[in-house]
C-alpha cells in the first residue's frame, strides 16, 4: 500500500501548508514531520523537520524554524505558527478553518479510490474436534477488526477461518473410535459406502474424545503409530475414514459457528487445511523435479535457509516419513490456492506470535518456489496470550482450559450485575436489560483485547475492564449513548445540529481536531494491521467529548447559533464513536 493517501484530511492539509512554508523559505524537504504537540496548552501540532535539516545544512534549528514560521504568516489554514527553542515549529489551526472542516467531515468519507487493495485475511484457526477456548478470542477479534477496517477504507477483503482438519489429531480420533467401536461400518475396509447420514457422535462426545485419544497416543508408542497410519489413510482417501471425518467437520463447524456468532465474528470462507491437500499433491512432483523439494530421512522438505541468516532456519517439512502431509505443506499449498483464486495484493495470517518461525519458513518457501513474486505480499500478524490474574494463560477455577463460550457467559453475567448497579431506579424491560448486558459484556472483552497491541500478552482483569470509568469498553459505549441522549433531548426541545461555528474554547477546539483525525487513524490502523490504534482513538475521542461536555454549555446555551453548532459537534462525536466501535466489533445500545 502506498505511504501517502490522495485524500485531503486535516493532517494532510497542515502538512502541505507547512511544506509550502519550508519551500518558500528555500528549504527542499519532502516531509515536514508534523505530529500532535507534546504540550497541548502551547500548540495543537508541531513540525520537527528543522532538526535533521539543520544537521544536514550546518545551520541552527531555531533559525530555520523562524524562517519557516515567518513564511506562513498569512496561511488561511494556520491561525498561528511560532518558532520555539530549540527548533520546533508550533502550530495552531485557524478556528474558522476548523469549523469548515467539521461541517463537511463524515465517517463515510474515508475511502480512497486510488489506494484500493485486494486482500485475503486468515484468522480464527479453530481445530475440528476441539472446542473454542479463551485463546481463540485474540485471533478472532484482531482479524475481524482488521477486516472491517479494510472494508471501511474500500479494500476488497476476503476472510477465511482456515480450519485445522487434516493432521495427526484426526488420525488420533479415528484410531480411538476404531478401538472403541471396531464394529462400526466406517472401519470395515471391505465397505465403500454408503455410510450413515447422521453422525454417531455429538459435539460433546467429540470434545471429550480428542483429549483422551491424544493422551493415550502420547503414552503408548503403538497407539501413536496406529494414529499416524490412520492419518495417512484418511489423507489418501479411505472411504470409511473420510465419511467419519466429514461427521467431525459437520458437528464441529456447527458448534464453532454458534460461538463465533455470539462473539460477533463471521467469515466469507470456511476452508480448512484439507482443502489445500490436493493442491499440494498436484505440486509435489513439480517441486521435486524442479529441485525445490527433496527427501531427508524419509521426509519431504524445502530448504529455506538464506545466506546472512543470524539464526538457524530449519527446512520446511511438507510430508513426514510416514507419508502424511504436514501443516507446513498445507500452509504452502494454501498460499498457492489463494493467489490463484483471488490474485491478492496481500495475504494476512493472524496467528500466535509463537508461530513466527513457522510462517517465516512458509513465506520463504512460497517465494522460493514462485508462488509469490514478493515475500512482503505475505504477512503474519502475531498475537500474545490472554492471561489470568496469575499472569498465566487464562484458566477455569479448577485449572482447566476455559471454553470461549463459558468465558463469554461469565463476562456477560458480570455486565448484568454492573448494569443493575448503575441503572438503579431506571425502568428497563427484561429484554432490553438483557440486550444491553450482551453489548456491554462483549465491549468489555473486545476493548480489553484490542486496546492491547496485538504482539503483547495481557492480563484480563474483569473488575477493571468492566468498569464504566477509565480505559474500558463500557466507558466508550456510555460516551456514545450520552451523545445520542443529548441529541434526542435537543430534538424534543426544538434544538437540532446546525451550522458549524468557529470553536471558542480549548475543549471545543480539541474535540474538533480529535474528530478530524478519524480518517488518518483508520489509515494507520490498516497500514500497521493494528486495531489498537483505532481502539486508543475511541477512548481519546470519548475523553475529549467528556471535557467538552463539562466545559461548554450545549442545550443550555442561550445563543441559538452556538447551541446548534455545538450540537453538530455532538452529532459528529456520536457518529464517529458508533462507526469506530462497529469496526472494532462493538454495538452501541440505544440507552444505558
Amino acid at each position: 500500500m502506498s505511504e501517502k493517501s490522495s485524500m485531503n484530511t486535516l493532517r494532510k492539509e497542515i502538512e502541505e501548508a507547512i511544506l509550502a512554508g519550508y519551500h518558500a523559505s528555500g528549504f527542499d524537504i519532502d516531509d515536514p514531520q508534523v505530529v500532535p504537540s507534546k504540550i497541548p496548552a502551547v500548540a495543537q501540532f508541531q513540525s520537527n523537520a528543522c532538526f535533521a535539516l539543520a544537521k544536514k545544512l550546518g545551520q541552527k534549528p531555531l533559525d530555520i524554524a523562524q524562517a519557516v514560521a515567518q513564511a506562513l504568516d498569512n496561511s488561511p489554514i494556520l491561525g498561528e505558527v511560532q518558532a520555539a527553542e530549540p527548533g520546533f515549529i508550533n502550530i495552531i489551526v485557524d478556528d474558522c478553518y476548523l469549523a469548515k472542516m467539521i461541517a463537511t467531515a463524515s465517517v463515510k468519507q474515508v475511502c480512497d479510490e486510488d489506494l484500493k487493495e485486494s486482500v485475503v485475511i486468515d484468522y480464527g484457526g479453530p481445530n475440528v474436534a476441539k472446542p473454542l477456548h479463551v485463546g481463540h478470542v485474540r485471533p478472532a477479534l484482531i482479524g475481524e477488526a482488521i477486516k472491517r477496517i479494510g472494508r471501511a477504507l474500500g479494500h476488497q477483503v476476503v476472510s477465511d477461518v482456515h480450519l485445522g482438519d487434516w493432521g495427526l489429531q484426526m488420525g488420533m480420533v479415528i484410531n480411538e473410535l476404531q478401538t472403541r467401536h471396531p464394529d462400526w461400518v466406517y472401519f470395515d475396509s471391505s465397505v465403500s459406502g454408503p455410510y450413515p447420514e447422521e453422525s454417531p457422535l455429538t459435539i460433546e462426545d467429540l470434545e471429550s474424545l480428542y483429549p483422551e485419544a491424544s493422551q493415550r497416543a502420547k503414552a503408548h508408542e503403538s497407539v501413536m503409530s496406529e494414529a499416524r497410519r490412520a492419518t495417512v489413510e484418511l489423507q489418501n482417501g479411505r472411504p470409511g475414514y473420510r465419511a467419519l471425518w466429514q461427521h467431525f467437520i459437520h458437528i464441529s463447524v456447527a458448534d464453532v459457528k454458534q460461538v463465533y456468532d455470539r462473539l460477533g465474528v463471521d467469515f466469507d470462507l470456511w476452508l480448512g487445511e484439507s482443502d489445500a491437500h490436493d493442491v499440494l499433491v498436484q505440486q509435489i512432483d513439480h517441486l521435486i523435479s524442479s529441485g525445490w523439494a527433496h527427501e531427508s530421512d524419509g521426509a519431504l522438505i524445502i530448504d529455506v535457509a538464506e545466506e546472512g541468516d543470524t539464526k538457524e532456519m530449519p527446512p520446511l517439512l511438507l510430508r513426514n516419513s510416514d507419508g502424511a502431509v504436514l501443516y507446513g505443506g498445507t500452509d504452502l499449498a494454501t498460499i498457492k490456492q489463494r493467489v490463484g483464486t483471488y490474485h491478492p495484493d496481500a495475504i494476512i495470517v493472524v496467528a500466535d506470535k509463537r508461530q513466527s518461525l513457522h510462517f517465516q519458513q512458509v513465506f520463504r518457501a512460497a517465494l522460493k518456489v514462485g508462488y509469490v513474486s514478493d515475500v512482503e505480499k505475505l504477512e503474519h500478524v502475531g498475537f500474545g496470550t490472554v492471561n489470568g490474574p496469575d499472569n498465566k494463560p487464562f484458566k477455569t477455577r479448577d485449572g482447566g482450559t476455559m471454553k470461549l463460550d463459558d468465558f463469554l457467559s461469565m463476562v456477560i453475567a458480570n455486565a448484568k450485575e454492573r448494569i443493575a448497579e448503575v441503572q438503579q431506579g431506571t425502568k428497563f424491560s427484561d429484554e432490553e436489560r438483557e440486550s444491553i448486558a450482551q453489548m456491554v459484556g462483549l465491549a468489555t472483552i473486545k476493548f480489553a483485547d484490542l486496546v492491547t497491541h496485538h504482539t503483547k500478552d495481557y492480563v484480563f482483569d474483569l473488575e477493571r475492564f468492566s468498569s464504566f470509568e477509565g480505559y474500558t469498553g463500557p466507558y466508550v459505549l456510555y460516551s456514545a449513548v450520552r451523545a445520542k441522549a443529548i441529541l434526542a433531548k435537543g430534538e424534543s426541545e426544538g434544538s437540532v445540529p446546525g451550522q458549524a461555528g468557529a470553536p471558542q474554547v480549548d475543549e471545543e477546539r480539541a474535540l474538533a481536531i480529535k474528530l478530524l483525525e478519524y480518517p488518518d487513524v483508520l489509515q494507520a490502523s490498516w497500514k500497521e494491521r493494528t486495531p489498537s490504534i483505532l481502539c486508543d482513538y475511541t477512548y481519546e475521542l470519548a475523553n475529549a467529548f467528556s471535557s467538552f461536555y463539562h466545559a461548554c454549555p450545549i442545550l443550555n446555551d442561550e445563543d441559538e447559533g452556538r447551541r446548534s453548532g455545538r450540537l453538530l459537534l455532538v452529532s459528529k462525536v456520536h457518529d464517529t464513536l458508533v462507526a469506530s466501535l462497529y469496526l472494532l466489533g462493538m454495538e452501541v445500545p440505544e440507552r444505558m
